[in-house]
């Protein structure tokens, strides 16, 4: 494993720095040389101690180089430039090492809360950034051992399904029974009917309730409960909850846990954090100001004063209330616990409740680290939650409850206009085009796949005539996702991407299709060997890597071993991802990957290549990378077609 020789480099030189110069060493960093021909790792530790020793650099590194002796998986050490220690790997044993190593697994369970949607109306492109963003690095933490748990925020007390009530009971006269009664309606998309309801909402508020009395009026009877405004809100969040998982699952994104902030309430968690917050001062009751009766956060940041509310002057609690107690009990800081139902049999997934339960659920909570994958436009109220743990002496807690935050989605002007958005010509020169849910100017999850499968299924459809209708609808199911999935990931977690069809499903560039097409042409390479040598003994390839000639072939063309490096980097680079909160570093890796394999598989012939032992060492680096390529895929939810 590529890590574990790093981890001996790293220490060799720590040690012998202390042997040399009894000092202690500073961190030893190990870079990627700018070309293969300088060896692979390269280390700049003898600068940092030149400023400690006194002498050059170049003497440093040379005098580093000759007390360190042979480490293993190391060929040689060289001085490089001013004074690098550049680092030669056995190429043949790296290998042959990647082959058995294993990530050290760390204690303590992790938990992912990732997708959150609000159960008001039916999920949307932003929230699939989400999803694909939490769930790619929840794949990434369960490669390396991690324990998992994944949960499902389901906020179905707040302000948004309060004013989906609203717009069902005020503006749609409808009673619960009528709800009842549209949910059981085959002909009804009931999360597609709750998306125009709320959209409906906002300009009755501006007509008939400007000052939101009926919204507070509202969620005043959710939080109490036992009325039937608190039952049919239950019943339309719980209702469009499902909706969201089946959506979710399209995408090939699952959760463990879905706790529904009702229950804080019920179980009285969030009246355990409040006395708490009150008897260490970390909030206070506003007694003057437009926030008069407000229990407020004690809180310096800049932000607006609404933001630091935790108890409305009504008694309601914010969201910020609710998610403090939330991150109380994820962290295992609450001497209580949730009950639990199964609330999907087929995906295992489980939901909290306020009654009964069942006594044989799986054991929740109590993270040893919280990951919050929330946008950044929910950054200044994580900050709000983190002061409020803080403030209750959780200080070591607060820093292991992180805020993985993501920039928002928007669609390309062309995107826009095919999926039936009206825009002006202004607005058509524009990079792109944002969305606004509560004005209803957005894209529906399902409608966006729906149309990214149609498009791929006109491609499959051209490219494999002889397909029947199942593989081309499977085919083109897996080419949509690895498409949105890949889109998705590929750009920075900072930057807003402007979604665009033509883009994201092109077989050619940076995309989703491209890299699993590299990845079914190193499959159907192997696939041709079989049919044209039925009884070829595809163990005599991996037996090549005892072979003396496999050195022999590593080192003569740098261009192949600077291939099958890249494959041995994706445990460090899913190292990089957990410590940067960068899954764009994945992405880009997969693709370059593909791309060198493209160059690999066009410059070599492989089963035409007469040298019995050279092709099976063109067959060894086929399936090295084909493997390492659907690894990387797995790990950003996407699937490799058995054809394209």
């Amino acid at each position: 494993m590529l890590l574990d020789i790093q981890a001996r480099v790293k220490q060799v030189l720590r040690a012998t720095i202390r042997s040399l110069w009894s000092i202690d060493p500073p961190d030893v960093i190990l870079n990627q040389t700018p070309k293969i021909e300088l060896g692979e790792l390269a280390s700049p530790v003898s600068f940092e101690l030149a400023r400690q020793i006194k002498k050059p650099p170049r003497i440093i590194a040379g005098e580093l180089i000759a007390r360190a002796g042979k480490i293993d998986g190391v060929e040689k050490m060289e001085v490089a430039g001013a004074g690098y220690i550049n680092v030669f790997l056995d190429r043949a044993a790296a290998i042959r090492g990647s082959r058995l190593g294993a990530f050290a697994t760390e204690a303590g369970k992790v938990i992912v809360e990732h997708t959150n949607i609000n159960p008001n109306k039916a999920a949307h492109i932003g929230h699939l950034r989400n999803a694909a963003i939490g769930d790619t690095f929840v794949r990434i933490l369960q490669a390396t051992g991690r324990k998992v748990e994944v949960q499902n925020y389901i906020d179905n007390t707040g302000v948004q399904v309060a004013d989906v009530i609203v717009g069902l009971q005020q503006v749609q006269k409808k009673t619960l029974d009528d709800v009842r009664r549209l949910i059981g309606d085959p002909s009804v998309k009931f999360d597609y009917y709750c998306w125009d309801v709320y959209a409906g909402v906002t300009p009755f508020y501006e007509s008939h309730d400007p000052k939101h009395a009926l919204r507070a009026q509202t969620l005043k009877e959710i939080e109490e409960g036992g009325n039937d405004t608190a039952r049919m809100a239950e019943t339309v969040s719980m209702t469009i909850a499902r909706c969201h998982l089946r959506t979710m699952d399209r995408i090939h994104v699952h959760y463990h846990l879905l706790p529904r902030e009702s229950d804080i309430l019920h179980l009285k968690f969030w009246d355990y954090a409040f006395r708490q917050l009150r008897e260490r001062e970390a909030i206070f009751l506003e007694t003057e100001g437009k926030n008069r009766g407000c229990w407020v956060m004690r809180l310096e940041a800049e932000g607006y004063d609404e933001d630091k509310i935790i108890v409305r002057s009504n008694g309601t609690v914010t969201y910020v209330g609710k998610d403090i107690a939330y991150q109380l009990w994820k962290l295992g800081l609450l001497d209580q616990d949730f009950k639990y139902d199964l609330f999907d049999e087929k995906q295992n997934v489980w939901v909290t409740t306020s009654s009964d339960g069942r006594p044989d659920h799986p054991a929740f909570g109590r993270g040893e680290t919280v990951y919050n994958v929330i946008d950044v436009r929910q950054s200044y109220l994580q900050n709000v939650v983190r002061q409020g743990l803080i403030g209750l002496g959780y200080e070591e807690q607060a820093r292991r409850s992180i805020h993985f935050s993501y920039e928002v989605v928007t669609l390309s002007p062309a995107c826009a206009e095919q999926l039936g958005i009206a825009i002006s010509p202004e607005e058509r020169k524009r990079p792109h085009i944002e969305v606004s849910g509560r004005k209803g100017q957005g894209v529906k999850a399902d409608d966006l796949l729906d149309t990214l499968e149609s498009e791929a299924r006109t491609e499959v459809q051209q490219r494999n005539p002889e397909f029947t209708p199942a593989e081309t609808a499977e085919t083109a199911h897996q080419i949509a996702v690895g498409a949105l999935r890949y889109f998705l990931l590929k750009f920075t977690r900072t930057a807003i991407i402007a979604f665009d069809f033509k883009e994201a499903l092109n077989f050619d560039g940076e995309t989703g299709p491209y890299l699993q097409y590299a990845t079914v042409r190193g499959n159907n390479i192997v696939n041709k060997l079989r049919e044209v040598q039925p009884d070829f003994d595809f163990g005599r390839v991996h037996q090549l890597l005892d072979n003396p000639k496999f050195a022999v072939f590593l080192n003569e063309a740098n261009d192949i071993w600077e291939l099958l490096y890249m494959t041995l980097r994706l445990d460090e680079i899913a190292q990089q991802v957990i410590m940067t909160l960068e899954p764009a570093t994945l992405a880009k890796y997969a693709f370059t990957l593909a791309q060198r394999f493209s160059l690999f598989y066009h410059r070599y012939r492989i089963i035409s290549e007469e040298d019995p032992e050279r092709r099976l060492f063109y067959l060894l680096v086929v399936d090295l990378v084909r493997e390492t390529l659907t690894k990387a895929l797995d790990l950003m939810g996407i699937q490799v077609p058995r054809r394209m």
